[in-house]
Parts: structure tokens; C-alpha cells; sequence
């Protein structure tokens, strides 16, 4: 069972939940975000972003999401939290596909692919790159080198 923990504000899916499986996890309602994905000449590059040190697991590398609100997809929720990270996501977007992890019995995290243009991540690394990185979190291309079922290998750019 769930036990939710931290402030409820209504339908917010903000806020710690400790999980069936003893693991506290962000996100009343589980989480969601998009890994964005654009063909380039040189090979398929995805967006990440740095997590500030101060949110939860700061410092490692993520795609843009946060937590799903009470009632709201998980198609929806990536979408809006991307959002809210990155910018409006570009009407001419394409879902590829989408990995859910489910580490307990009450909690998920979805993660959309989403394919984006070129233009469309330029702009959000422009704007970052003008306000001296002052995005919530830096962001950058990473290259897929290779790719197997559970990992992807990687080289930034």
C-alpha cells in the first residue's frame, strides 16, 4: 500500500510517496517525462538534462518530467512537465514509442520518445545558452553510439 508523504494540494501529484517496495519515489500519482529525439546527419541525438542538486537524485542526467497529476495521463503529464522544463513542445512532434519503469506494485514512471526537429531543441539550447545556462538545469545532445535491449551507449556532443 502507498502511503503518501508530504503536502497535498488537491489533485497535485506533487509530493514524496514511500512505495509498496519500501522506496520513497517523487510523485503522489507516479511520473512521467520525454526523451526527446532528433535525427540528425551525424546519427539519432536525444536531449538530457542535468537534475539540480537540490530536487531529488540532483546531479544526475534525466529527460525533462516531474510528477503526474491526480486523474492525468501519463501521455499528458510528459507532456506538460516537458513543458514546463523545455518550452511548448512543437505541434509537429512525433511519439515513438514509450518505456514504463515499474519498480513497485503503486508507482510508475513513464518516459515518452519523442521525435522533435532540429530547430525545435536548438531554441531551447539557445535560450539556455543567452540566460549563462539559467534553464532550471542544463541541457545537452547526447549521440547514440549503440543501443541493446536494457542500455544505450552514448557520446556527448
Amino acid at each position: 500500500m502507498v502511503t503518501r508523504v508530504g503536502p497535498m494540494w488537491g489533485g497535485s501529484g506533487d509530493g514524496f510517496v514511500r512505495c509498496s517496495d519500501g522506496h520513497v519515489r517523487w510523485g503522489r500519482f507516479g511520473a512521467a517525462g520525454v526523451l526527446f529525439v532528433v535525427r540528425a546527419t551525424e546519427g539519432p541525438l536525444v536531449m538530457l538534462q542535468q537534475r539540480s542538486a537540490m530536487a531529488h537524485e540532483g546531479g544526475t542526467w534525466s529527460c525533462a518530467g516531474g510528477a503526474i497529476d491526480e486523474g492525468e495521463s501519463a501521455y499528458d503529464a510528459a507532456l506538460r512537465e516537458a513543458s514546463e522544463e523545455v518550452g511548448d513542445i512543437p505541434a509537429k512532434h512525433r511519439v515513438l514509442g514509450q518505456y514504463v519503469f515499474a519498480p513497485a506494485d503503486d508507482w510508475t514512471y513513464t518516459t515518452l520518445v519523442v521525435e522533435v526537429d532540429q530547430t525545435s531543441v536548438d531554441k531551447v539550447l539557445a535560450k539556455d545558452k543567452r540566460l549563462g545556462g539559467a534553464i532550471r538545469t542544463p541541457f545537452f545532445y547526447i549521440k547514440i553510439k549503440s543501443c541493446s535491449k536494457s542500455h544505450a551507449f552514448v557520446e556527448a556532443i
